[in-house]
C-alpha cells in the first residue's frame, strides 16, 4: 500500500465519501445510496467512533463500519473505492479494526456474499476475507438485493473459560 495512505478514525464528514463509495457496489449490496436508513447508519457509526477510513492524496479510499460487543466485533461493511483496489486498502482496515479490538473480544465476523453471489468471484471478497485467516461459517440471511450471504468468523484468542482445568 502507499504510504500516503493512512487508515484513522472515521469522524461525521466523511459521510460523504462513505456515501459515494456505496455507489460503486451497489450492484452487489442493493441500494444504499437513495436508502435514507443507509444514511442513518452510516452517520451514527461515524459519530459514534465505529467507523475507519482510509485516506489518501485523492480523498477517502475506503472505509470499515465495525461493531464491538464482546467476545465479538462485527465488520459490518468494508469498501474500497474502485480506483484503489489491490493496493492493499482493505487489508490496511481490516487491520486496523482487528488491532483495535479490546482484550475482551475473542472473535471477529463478517457477513460476505455466498459462494453462488455474483460478488463472491468478481469482488473477490471472499477469497480477502480467507487470506486474512477468516473461515466459511454458517449461512446469514440474503441480502436486501435478495443475493446470499455467509458468516465468516476469524478467532482472535482462544476462550480460556471453555478450557477445562487440569487438577494436579
Amino acid at each position: 500500500m502507499d504510504g500516503r495512505v493512512r487508515v484513522r478514525t472515521g469522524r461525521p464528514p466523511d459521510a460523504a465519501g462513505l456515501v459515494r463509495l456505496a455507489g460503486q457496489v451497489e450492484q452487489w449490496f442493493g441500494p444504499m445510496v437513495g436508502e435514507p436508513g443507509f444514511h442513518a447508519a452510516v452517520e451514527r457509526q461515524l459519530a459514534c467512533g465505529q467507523a475507519l477510513v482510509a485516506v489518501g492524496e485523492a480523498g477517502l479510499l475506503g472505509g470499515l463500519l465495525v461493531g464491538r460487543r464482546p467476545p465479538v466485533c462485527h465488520l459490518h461493511w468494508l469498501v474500497v473505492d474502485a480506483a484503489a483496489r489491490g493496493l492493499g486498502i482493505g487489508r490496511a482496515l481490516v487491520a486496523e479494526a482487528l488491532a483495535r479490538c479490546p482484550a475482551e473480544v475473542r472473535t471477529v465476523e463478517v457477513v460476505t456474499f455466498g459462494a453462488d453471489h455474483p460478488g463472491a468471484t468478481a469482488g473477490g471478497a471472499r477469497v480477502f476475507y480467507e487470506r486474512l485467516g477468516f473461515s466459511p461459517a454458517e449461512p446469514a440471511a440474503p441480502g436486501p438485493e435478495g443475493g446470499s450471504r455467509q458468516v465468516y468468523r476469524r478467532e482472535l484468542r482462544p476462550d480460556v473459560s471453555a478450557t477445562p482445568l487440569e487438577h494436579k
